[in-house]
């Protein structure tokens, strides 16, 4: 054939999305069928209960359908018959396989409930946050009031720069009490998994901050706290704004009443595009090394990605103050006595 000694060219975005996108397999290293997976469960919903290994799908027939933009999916084998994977997308198969309109798959999607690599991602980053808030607290039930020491010692500065410089802060009049749980456990939830989508030892790391849906999840807990503790002054300035006259009323209500779900918004959007980038940037730099075929160009790519990459540690830290204490303001607004 006349493409069988046509040497495949890289794929830069190939390479990156399936590095920041979700999977329903934790890929270590290697490529194709040299490659080092964990495979996880697959759980659907399909006239039934579905349950099996991802590893059929992974493993099953490979399809490559040539066009605009080519086309490669694999249909499932043993317990995953029926079934196909599409750009990490389970569908469900007749006779003839998958069915495409301008490169998209036509066939059902089954519901789909599986454990995937950042479902995975998430129940370790939340372990590693309960063990940590555990450990410290026992170290102070079983101590008292005594010098922190160990795994305390590092992390009371932390607990105690979120409790005063942002619950304190920005909730006044005694209230911030109330909020300093959330705002510790989302400050450490999205510290701890930032760090992990990054450091190499977690190999294949999870985006799992990367992914709007969560962010999407952190923005509405912050906006259900705000409107459901927002008090007589939060929603007359809301609905009676103080000193607008009573013609402009009509413009300023729907005004005010977007900006509760904007606001919110801007959480999930900053935080998710902040860290997406950052795992682009640095995997598009490791490309120069595959896209010009020549080693000699890891004097420059590998160099200035250990930058990006020691750059955003200070951002996977910058990225939970953020959100913790725009969440902080945020309720805060909704809190505040009329001082009038």
């Amino acid at each position: 054939m006349k493409g069988s000694t046509k040497e495949e060219s890289f794929n830069v975005s190939e390479f990156i999305m399936h590095h920041i996108q979700d999977a329903h397999e934790w890929h270590l290293w290697g490529k194709d069928s040299s490659a080092t997976s964990i495979y996880l469960p697959v759980i659907l919903w399909d006239n039934g209960l579905k349950l099996f290994n991802a590893k059929h799908l992974y493993h099953g027939e490979a399809i490559h359908i040539e066009g605009e933009e080519p086309v490669h999916y694999t249909v499932g084998t043993g317990a995953a018959k029926g079934y196909a994977l599409c750009h990490e997308e389970i569908y469900k198969i007749k006779k003839g396989g998958l069915q495409f309109h301008e490169g998209h798959p036509t066939n059902v999607h089954p519901m789909d409930f599986s454990i995937t690599k950042n479902v995975l991602a998430l129940f370790i980053g939340s372990f590693l946050l309960v063990l940590l808030m555990v450990s410290t607290s026992n170290f102070y039930r079983k101590n008292g009031a005594v010098a922190p020491k160990g795994l305390a010692k590092f992390l009371e500065p932390i607990i105690v720069m979120v409790q005063d410089d942002i619950a304190k802060a920005n909730i006044h009049g005694g209230k911030h009490k109330r909020y300093v749980g959330f705002l510790l456990t989302v400050f450490f939830f999205i510290l701890i998994n930032n760090l992990l989508g990054m450091i190499p030892v977690f190999p294949g790391g999870a985006n799992l901050t990367g992914n709007i849906t969560v962010t999407f999840f952190l923005a509405v807990c912050t906006l259900l706290i705000t409107v459901f503790s927002g008090n007589k002054n939060y929603w007359k300035h809301i609905f009676a704004t103080p000193g607008v006259p009573l013609a402009l009323l009509p413009i300023m209500i729907p005004i005010e009443i977007i900006g509760i779900f904007t606001k919110p918004f801007a959480l999930m959007i900053r935080l998710f595009a902040n860290m997406t980038a950052g795992h682009i940037i640095v995997l598009a730099l490791i490309s120069i090394i595959f896209i010009n075929k020549s080693e000699a160009w890891g004097l420059l790519s590998v160099p200035m990605a250990l930058f990006i990459s020691v750059l955003e540690l200070l951002v996977a830290f910058l990225q939970a103050y953020l959100f913790a204490t725009l969440s902080a303001l945020f309720i805060g607004a909704a809190v505040e006595e009329d001082h009038h």
